[in-house]
């Protein structure tokens, strides 16, 4: 790969790169003005033109789950098609009217390395933009993840700058976007509710030696789907995350979980568990917590801790498909204990 040199663009074009590599790619989706202003053809130095849609769960509003598998991590960068050969071109045109072109997730050059590279074919580049080819490939170029973009590993795609790609053709790269990423991408955008749970006694009124009852209504949890596209190619996937339990954790070990081990299961309706019986004291709850010693001890207080497992898979285009890690989603509640007031007369 040929060393760039920021002396190449002189004093000031230098310090316009050093901003630009600072604050692009802060919004969403890709701009191309293309033929319909060919006078001020621009391509917008943003994360990625793939595009997410949620359905179930709670949107925007909801909460990312987290991978159980703490070894596995959805990608941080991918490179993707970005321009034709003529949006190129007039990208490049309009250089003269002050802007820049990136040409991967940080840097983005002015006219004259522009020119170098992508009119005059320097570094193995087809020359004048590969404009012979127009209609039958694209050139690609490196995007962050946009919910990962300042992570180390983000500019892992960074070393390869701007590429042709003929349409149909694999692209010689191992970060090339592919149905797999667009799936393990959409699993970064899942947004899951709070996980919001019933309990009686209430949480306020909670007794040493008194069972809790925990319940979810019906439908409470449902799935969660998430689509990614990458539109004018054809690749898209599906990713779907399914409530399949709800773990508790007391927050002290001087409490018994019920059912023990503490993972109670999400029924076919989207219930966990069940309403508390009143007239029942000896019963044990399906889903509960039986705390054996007063929070006053650790400061007036427990944390509760309510995890839902999410069971995450996919589809995609092309037939593919697959499991995807388990996700977590983890809400803490503080719980006053209580010990039983008793009157001696």
């Amino acid at each position: 790969m040929k060393t760039v040199r920021l002396a190449t663009f002189g004093l000031a074009t230098a310090l316009q790169l050093l901003f630009c590599m600072q604050s692009a790619f802060a919004q969403d989706g890709i701009g191309l003005e293309g033929d319909s202003n060919p006078d001020d053809g621009t391509i917008s130095a943003t994360a990625t033109q793939v595009v997410v849609h949620q359905t179930g769960g709670s949107g925007q509003g909801g909460q990312p789950i987290s991978a159980v598998d703490t070894n596995w991590t959805p990608p941080a960068c991918w490179h993707e098609p970005v321009a034709s050969p003529r949006e190129l071109e007039q990208a490049v045109n309009a250089i003269e009217n002050g802007n820049l072109v990136p040409v991967n997730s940080r840097l983005q050059w002015g006219i004259d390395l522009m020119h170098e590279y992508y009119r005059d074919g320097a570094d193995g580049n087809p020359e004048n933009y590969n404009l012979d080819k127009q209609g039958e490939g694209m050139w690609w170029r490196a995007v962050r993840n946009p919910n990962r973009e300042d992570e180390l590993e983000a500019g892992d795609c960074d070393q390869q700058l701007m590429f042709w790609a003929d349409d149909g053709a694999e692209p010689d790269v191992p970060t090339a976007i592919t149905p797999e990423m667009l799936a393990e991408y959409a699993y970064d955008s899942v947004k899951v509710p709070d996980t919001e749970i019933e309990m009686q006694p209430a949480d306020d009124r909670l007794k040493v030696n008194l069972p809790t009852w925990i319940w979810q209504e019906p439908a409470a949890f449902d799935e969660v789907r998430v689509r990614a596209e990458l539109p004018g190619t054809g690749l898209w996937a599906e990713t779907t995350a399914t409530p399949t339990s709800l773990r508790l954790d007391p927050g002290t070990e001087d409490a018994e979980v019920h059912p023990e081990g503490g993972e109670c299961a999400i029924d076919e309706d989207g219930s966990v568990g069940e309403r508390y019986r009143r007239g029942e004291p000896e019963a044990v709850p399906a889903c509960g917590i039986t705390y054996r010693r007063s929070s006053e001890a650790a400061g007036g207080s427990y944390g509760l801790k309510a995890s839902i497992t999410w069971e995450v898979d996919w589809t995609g285009s092309g037939g593919t498909g697959g499991d995807l890690p388990d996700g977590v989603f983890e809400t803490t509640y503080d719980v006053t204990v209580e010990e039983i007031q008793t009157v001696v007369r």
